[in-house]
């Protein structure tokens, strides 16, 4: 599925800029001082809601006309990823949820490989190994081999991740706004039971507005349009820098300095991400080049 230039650095920006907004989640989660099931049903209630505004009169319901399985998969996928994801944060260690989340873009890139028949380049595999070594060096300190329940729904989790990308890039045209919508009504629907939505502060509720109002809703909708421009394991790469963010914004907001293992393991997450960005756009040129030269012959 070749992109030109253009599309290349729009999904690129798009993928940068829906992580940068992702990342503040974490610091959000602990403004929020909420059980996680709490967070999580507000964040998906909300987040299912702020965007089923923008789907009213129906003009961007068009388009999952003829895409009803892969909708209900979509949706079904980002619902499931939340769940799976507190599921794993309440069964293990967090440092081991999110060195085993780090295997979404490897899963994307399987599936991208098995199911769209795209080609991965060796750029981008590189890339992901990388990475995922940067993300050890940043959580090493914190391992454990302790929660095997837990670690097996993060695995879980990633999959989802990856699944949904990949599908996603199946279906370009199809608008991401209602799969989104739905799918945070689902994450929501899997906390109902375990929550107490009604019972939180003041202060806790104007934090998951912020979050299911504002910053989830885009976040995810940056992050899954930019399938449209870029394969869905190169998307998946930029989930690894919200780990890195994440603790930078905590540690400027709150104070909490992370060790050097984390600014160490993040600078090559980060270098990882831009060699490949720019590799990627390079690559992008030569072929808008040589194509160009071949209509002007």
């Amino acid at each position: 599925m070749p992109h030109s230039l253009h599309d290349h650095r729009q999904g690129l920006i798009m993928a940068a800029g829906g992580v940068v907004v992702l990342s503040i989640d974490s610091l959000l989660v602990r403004l929020a001082a909420s059980d996680g099931w709490d967070i999580i049903f507000w964040r998906g209630a909300l987040m299912g809601l702020s965007l089923s505004l923008l789907c009213l009169g129906g003009k961007r319901l068009v388009s999952l006309r003829g895409h009803m399985m892969m909708s209900l998969g979509s949706a079904l996928l980002l619902g499931l990823s939340s769940g799976l994801f507190v599921l794993a944060v309440m069964n293990t260690k967090v440092a081991n949820v999110v060195v085993i989340l780090s295997a979404a873009p490897l899963f994307a890139a399987i599936f991208t490989r098995m199911f769209l028949h795209e080609a991965v380049p060796i750029r981008t595999w590189l890339a992901i190994v990388l990475a995922m070594l940067g993300l050890l060096v940043v959580f090493a300190g914190g391992l454990s081999g302790e929660g095997l329940l837990g670690d097996l729904y993060a695995l879980a989790a990633a999959a989802a991740v990856g699944g949904n990308l990949t599908l996603l890039r199946h279906h370009p045209t199809v608008d991401r706004v209602p799969l989104i919508a739905i799918g945070g009504f689902i994450s929501a629907l899997i906390a109902l039971p375990m929550a107490t939505p009604l019972a939180l502060a003041p202060k806790s509720y104007a934090v998951l507005a912020l979050m299911g109002l504002l910053q989830m809703p885009l976040a995810t909708v940056l992050i899954n349009s930019a399938t449209r421009y870029l394969p869905s394991a190169e998307v998946a790469l930029f989930y690894l820098l919200e780990a890195v963010l994440g603790t930078l914004w905590v540690w400027w907001w709150l104070d909490e300095q992370p060790p050097h293992a984390t600014l160490l393991g993040g600078t090559l997450i980060l270098l990882t991400l831009v060699i490949n960005a720019w590799l990627g756009l390079r690559q992008s040129g030569n072929r808008k080049a040589l194509q160009y030269g071949e209509y002007s012959k």
